[in-house]
């Protein structure tokens, strides 16, 4: 009896490099990457990060293959089971998965929360992951990537909308850390315990209007810097929001940068990670609609507090004013979850500037080449610029869970 070699999805490119691994996770279709930086004089085939993505995957899941060519500009991946943290199996620490980052890492850490909060729902068991080492980055970064607080005040509440229970996710940010130099390596921890799983997301349908906005929250936090820093990027927030809502609450976080080995013979260590930033939140009267800002000072610094402040302030109220029911930062989470669900037509309303950003239109391509059905636009009818997506399940659910 001959068996046939199997039929990979075959993609170019290192773009949306962890969302088409996702997405051949959940379908258990294997996928072929050819062409990874390819053209790169200096830095060919694949990053530290996306090298470090890849150990994650074969830590959380049992049977998965890889192959990487030997310039790591190619490169298979046959995905296997989620199986989440199993003592015994992975687990090195109690019922914990230790997963360090390299100290070369530009990504923040939302750079894989993301992607694995995406797997766990469909994971055997729990999923419980400690982010640790000298790459590890909770602020928000020039890369694009959410801070940790964004990810737990704006995305995280929305898996309430796929009877997915947030009260069981819990993140740990153990010690905080911004980019260090050149943008890359931090030396934070973060902690992710992730214990909803279900048989299948539910149907959702957020087609309603988005509502006002009834109340701002936010983090600013400062790292190994003057903790006078949050209150001056506090103080310049207030004076913009102000105006438009009158429940704006935003705390502050101080802690010290993290100590990180250099590496040399004397064993000798330093702090690293320093910076500030702010996140903020805007809630609308209408359930699960959430608006998300992020702003840090950059790795060369350069940017007084006030200026972070304001800019954070003036980019959440641009988010507002894009309209829909989902912010940028979340939609792409939302949208799969959506295409993984029961087999049902979700609804979702949706900004047409968000959905027609680059990332959206590529995460069409993807879900469509993945076997989910193609999504139906129309317009609202309203005064809006908003644009309603039609989204078929493709039930793809919980093979390791038995349960309704």
């Amino acid at each position: 009896m001959s068996t046939s070699a199997p039929e990979y999805l075959r993609f170019t490119g290192h773009r949306a490099f962890a969302q088409r691994l996702v997405l051949s996770t959940l379908t258990g279709r294997p996928v072929h990457i050819s062409k990874i930086r390819s053209s790169s004089p200096t830095n060919p085939g694949l990053a530290p990060h996306e090298v470090s993505f890849l150990r994650l995957l074969e830590a959380i899941t049992n049977g998965s293959s890889m192959q990487i060519s030997y310039t790591g500009t190619t490169m298979t991946y046959h995905p296997g089971l989620i199986t989440g943290t199993i003592p015994g199996q992975g687990a090195t620490e109690g019922d914990v998965i230790e997963h360090l980052l390299p100290h070369n890492c530009a990504r923040g850490v939302t750079y894989f929360l993301l992607p694995l909060c995406l797997l766990a729902p469909f994971s055997k068991s729990h999923m419980n992951v400690r982010f640790s080492g000298s790459g590890v980055i909770t602020s928000s970064t020039e890369t694009g990537d959410p801070s940790v607080d964004t990810f737990r005040t704006a995305i995280l509440p929305l898996f309430a909308l796929f009877g997915i229970p947030p009260a069981r996710i819990e993140i740990r940010v153990l010690q905080r850390s911004c980019a260090g130099p050149q943008g890359k390596g931090g030396g934070g921890m973060v902690e992710l315990r992730f214990a909803s799983q279900v048989r299948l997301p539910k149907t959702l349908h957020l087609n309603r209007s988005p509502g006002r906005i009834k109340r701002i929250r936010g983090v600013a936090y400062s790292t190994g810097v003057s903790a006078s820093n949050n209150a001056r990027m506090i103080h310049s927030a207030r004076e913009i929001l102000n105006p438009f809502v009158s429940d704006v609450h935003i705390a502050a976080q101080y802690d010290q940068a993290p100590l990180v080995a250099t590496g040399d013979k004397t064993g000798s260590k330093r702090r690293l990670g320093i910076g500030y930033g702010l996140s903020l939140v805007a809630e609308s009267s209408a359930a699960g609609v959430i608006y998300s800002a992020d702003v840090v000072v950059p790795p060369s610094g350069g940017e007084v507090p006030e200026d972070i402040g304001k800019r954070c302030a003036y980019q959440l109220l641009e988010t507002i004013s894009k309209g829909g029911c989902v912010s940028p930062v979340a939609a792409n989470t939302i949208l799969v979850l959506m295409a993984m669900g029961s087999e049902d037509v979700g609804r979702l309303r949706i900004g047409r500037e968000v959905l027609g950003s680059e990332e959206m239109v590529g995460l069409a391509r993807d879900l469509r080449t993945f076997g989910a059905s193609t999504w139906g636009l129309r317009d609202v009818e309203d005064e809006t610029d908003d644009i309603l997506i039609s989204v078929k399940g493709t039930g793809v659910g919980n093979v390791g869970r038995k349960m309704a």
